[in-house]
């Protein structure tokens, strides 16, 4: 019978290929006057976005699709239908990114307000339990806490009516960047230089790709050979170098990675979204092109267990994982992906790529399919839940979970790698509990990271965590020496003899009678020589 306070665990599934690819190049050799014509450009669509992104808020949740056609109406007499397509596209996912932002936040408030609930109503100084928080250490704390809890409620009150009036508050720019102003030692920046990342953030140079169009997109187009070159707005078609109010760059992009990919959609005319960015820290300018592909097709279940699976637990600083076999055994010594994430965050993605491009390297010359949790820490990162753990808020709150499992699934794909998600309930305190010591021997140490590998291989192969139990050594037939696993038919030496143990066997036989136990000539069997033996009776015929 399972135990009610166990939490239900849900079966794995095959985790879903990308549906989207993306690809990055530098603009090199950009003119004085390339780059002035971008910003200039940019600010202007920019100003555009947020005119447009305030209207769309404005109306909440009776927002139609008339009023998203006069939108774009209004915006294409001071830029071109293009743009204005383009910058009400992006107001649109911006004010659907803002309203699901909302709905966690909520769900952040409700569960906070629902643990201080819970600890306020129990004695101050009660210990917990493995299952629930205790009671505040001090009168001290409990009483701050009951402040807290009118904060968080005055909070969700607020929340919530935004919520039902359809309200959202957006920060084009970031709402970071704009924090970082009133604390710019902090940041480590000079007003000018925040002026600078300000006001590339908030301008605007991205357009959507149109299939059956000149290379795949008419606002901003890119030749097979490199050429940039977009449409201006009507304001700044003065600017134009080149027919029909077009700016060429001096610059060529040649993709390094996904090239080809990219030259046969163009060549073929089919989509390509596009977005212009400046990096002001190192002062260039970068092109983004990205397109939809289909689904990539996953194998089924029972496929990607063939053979066996590679676990995987996620660390905060590595990734341990073990092969196993179609029977649940691992195979080998287990295997180390260590990252650093204590640098920038451009590092801590190199850091991430190269570990995972290690893991599926590994996984490929053996032939398997990945088995990894399917985490998500959002319900953990609370101070209401931990309390004063700020440690292990800290650590929780720096892996990066979704980044690296959507990393993995992409990069798994390339490579014809099927992963399978698990629940990751229990893994590590059960792999623990029942795989750490087992496999630990004189010159292997097995860490807890390991022994949650092995758990999660386990889950991903649909075969229990738990290790079969051996019977106490006294209460087995043979007198601790009876075997725990049942040989097969097939296994050698099944019929052997079994070791001679000193000491009576039962009550009535004295020691060393069951040694020749294992002589199959002295017993009474089919195919043995005292099967025919002079004293045994032949059998009576049939017939004559």
């Amino acid at each position: 019978m399972a135990d009610p306070k166990l939490r239900t665990i849900e079966g794995p599934f095959v985790a879903l290929g990308p549906s989207g690819v993306a690809i990055r190049d530098r603009l090199k050799r950009l003119t004085a006057e390339d780059e002035t014509v971008l910003r200039t450009v940019g600010d202007l669509l920019g100003s555009l976005a947020g005119t447009d992104l305030k209207a769309r808020a404005a109306a909440g949740l009776d927002h139609d699709s008339a009023q998203w056609a006069e939108r774009k109406r209004a915006l294409t007499g001071r830029s071109s239908s293009r743009w204005a397509g383009s910058i009400t596209k992006a107001t649109h996912d911006q004010w659907a990114l803002a309203r699901r932002c909302q709905l966690a936040h909520i769900q952040s408030l409700e569960a906070g307000i629902r643990t201080i609930v819970h600890r306020l109503s129990l004695p101050v100084g009660e210990r917990g339990t493995r299952w629930a928080p205790g009671g505040y250490r001090t009168a001290q704390e409990w009483f701050a806490k009951t402040r807290r809890l009118h904060v968080l409620h005055d909070r969700l009150a607020t929340e919530r009516a935004d919520r039902e009036a359809g309200r959202v508050r957006v920060v084009r720019g970031g709402r970071r960047l704009i924090n970082n102003r009133h604390n710019l030692a902090a940041a480590e920046l000079t007003e000018q230089e925040w002026r600078q990342r300000w006001e590339a953030d908030r301008r605007f140079l991205a357009a959507d790709g149109e299939s059956h169009k000149r290379y795949g997109n008419e606002t901003i187009r890119v030749t097979p050979a490199g050429e940039v070159s977009l449409k201006l707005p009507a304001p700044l078609e003065h600017l134009a170098n080149a027919p029909r109010g077009r700016y060429v760059l001096a610059a060529r992009v040649s993709f390094a990675h996904r090239g080809e990919q990219w030259r046969d959609r163009v060549e073929a005319n089919r989509a390509v979204a596009y977005r212009l960015h400046e990096d002001t820290a190192r002062g260039r300018w970068y092109l983004t092109a990205s397109w939809t592909i289909p689904p990539v097709k996953t194998a089924p279940l029972q496929t990607a267990r063939a053979g066996g699976l590679i676990g995987v637990d996620t660390n905060a600083d590595h990734l341990a994982a073990w092969q196993l076999d179609e029977h649940g055994n691992p195979v080998g010594r287990p295997r180390r992906f260590d990252y650093d994430l204590s640098g920038s965050a451009d590092l801590r993605d190199a850091q991430v790529r190269h570990a995972i491009i290690r893991l599926l390297h590994w996984a490929a010359r053996r032939g398997l399919s990945l088995a990894i949790e399917d985490l998500d820490f959002a319900a953990e990162k609370t101070r209401e839940k931990h309390g004063r753990k700020k440690r292990f808020r800290k650590l929780i709150s720096g892996m990066p979970t979704s980044k690296l499992r959507s990393r993995l699934v992409s990069m798994a794909a390339e490579l014809g790698i099927t992963v399978v998600a698990v629940d990751p309930a229990y893994t590590s305190k059960w792999g623990a509990q029942h795989w750490q010591k087992p496999l630990t021997s004189k010159d292997r140490k097995i860490t807890r990271h390991d022994a949650a590998a092995v758990a999660i291989g386990r889950r991903g192969l649909g075969h229990p965590i738990r290790r079969r139990t051996a019977p106490p050594p006294h209460d087995q037939s043979d007198r601790a020496g009876h075997r725990t696993v049942q040989a097969d038919s097939g296994a050698p030496g099944r019929e052997g003899p079994r070791p001679r143990i000193p000491g009576p066997r039962t009550r009535c036989a004295g020691a060393g009678c069951g040694e020749n136990a294992g002589n199959q000539d002295a017993q009474h069997r089919s195919g043995r020589p005292a099967e025919h033996g002079s004293w045994q009776q032949d059998p009576l015929p049939l017939s004559l």
